[in-house]
């Protein structure tokens, strides 16, 4: 770890360090953050565990690079990350380092919304802006979907749900209808996608019900098509078939052949 530590302030030493990687800032470096944990995400999906070490170290490079730049401006330096993580892990974690007990998942889920919910009533009394709401805490800057289930999750934990599935998915066919309804009349740009916003917006609270990650799941159906897109051009090929000209019926029934063989997951 210290070794990695060194070859960052070496990078980023001002005389003798990279031209690219002194120029970077907090901002240049965000998107490639994000990045590389999608890419320890695509490891795990693909089970290649060679490739989820090389990436996990990417993604480590990136909490040193941060944290490089953030000593450079006197503000932290990595240590202080990694010591207050460990202290955060303690203290989210009662019923393993102190007295509190919690004998499922459910029970543990269920302590650590209890601690973060203290925490930021002592950030908000220690100088910050009081935001006492249920939805308080939320990073505007995640990815849509993941806000959206997380919303769904704080609405959840005041009572702000359904019993069950069922109701989400009557919820959906609500929403899809409006949709319809916006498009049949062509009721403009704005209010289709404000309905297209509420359809995608329910349907990312199914996954919370039935505990499905809507990008995992996502994930699946793009890899799912994309394989049988593939199958399906092949097939095309060997029939000597323009997909380009073929008509749509064509290519339905292509693509049907290629589901009902199964050979593409």
């Amino acid at each position: 770890m210290q070794d990695l530590l060194d070859i960052m302030a070496r990078l980023r030493d001002p005389d003798h360090g990279c031209p690219w990687d002194i120029k970077q800032t907090f901002e240049s470096i965000a998107p490639y953050t994000i990045e590389e944990a999608y890419e320890v995400a695509d490891a795990i999906d693909r089970d290649n565990m060679v490739d989820l070490k090389d990436e996990l170290g990417d993604l480590l490079l990136q909490v040193v690079f941060h944290a490089q730049m953030a000593q450079e401006q006197g503000l932290f330096r990595f240590e202080d990350v990694a010591e207050q993580l460990a202290r955060k892990m303690v203290r989210r974690h009662p019923h393993v380092f102190a007295d509190q007990h919690a004998d499922t998942a459910e029970d543990v889920k269920h302590l650590w919304e209890t601690i973060k919910q203290q925490e930021r009533a002592t950030q908000s009394t220690s100088g910050d802006q009081s935001d006492d709401s249920a939805l308080a805490g939320l990073t505007v800057g995640l990815p849509e979907w993941i806000r959206a289930q997380k919303l769904h999750k704080k609405a959840a934990s005041v009572g702000f749900d359904w019993d069950d599935v069922h109701g989400v998915l009557d919820k959906v066919e609500e929403e899809l209808g409006e949709l319809r309804e916006a498009i049949a009349e062509r009721q403009g740009t704005a209010a289709i996608v404000e309905e297209y916003g509420d359809l995608l917006f329910a349907c990312c609270n199914i996954g919370r019900h039935v505990q499905a990650d809507p990008g995992t799941a996502l994930r699946l159906a793009n890899h799912k098509f994309e394989q049988r897109f593939r199958a399906m051009e092949l097939l095309a090929r060997a029939r000597h078939i323009d997909m380009m000209t073929a008509s749509l019926a064509e290519l339905e029934q292509l693509w049907q052949e290629v589901k009902a063989s199964g050979q593409v997951v």
